[in-house]
């Protein structure tokens, strides 16, 4: 399986600070949807994380983002493996599709592919 990018989830109830705090990093912000805003290196666009308030379609804010090329397949692999999956597999308004699933370490993952 291929994996294209991975995005640190960072929860914030301060979202223009943060994004002030890591502004002087070398991001500049990249999308805002009120809820969550990702911010992404200048000079290499991969390098990513997000600020989150909360996660308006999922019951947690997931810890990473992994972003996967065949996100169905990979929910599959975790299903058989028995691996908790914290929110169900899920297309969203704003163009992927995602689940949630549990990692050995109680950690989130926020696993999606574009449409």
């Amino acid at each position: 399986m291929y994996v294209r990018r991975v995005v640190p989830n960072i929860r914030s109830n301060a979202p223009a600070e943060s994004a002030d705090f890591y502004g002087v990093l070398g991001f500049e912000e990249v999308m805002d949807l009120g809820w969550i805003r990702t911010l992404a290196s200048a000079r290499n666009p991969a390098v990513q994380l997000s600020l989150m308030s909360e996660d308006r379609t999922a019951p947690v804010v997931p810890d990473l983002s992994v972003e996967v090329e065949d996100v169905d397949a990979v929910y599959a692999a975790m299903r058989a493996r028995g691996a908790e999956i914290v929110h169900p597999l899920t297309d969203e308004d704003w163009g992927v599709r995602r689940f949630f699933v549990r990692d050995p370490n109680g950690k989130v993952v926020n696993v999606l592919s574009h449409r």
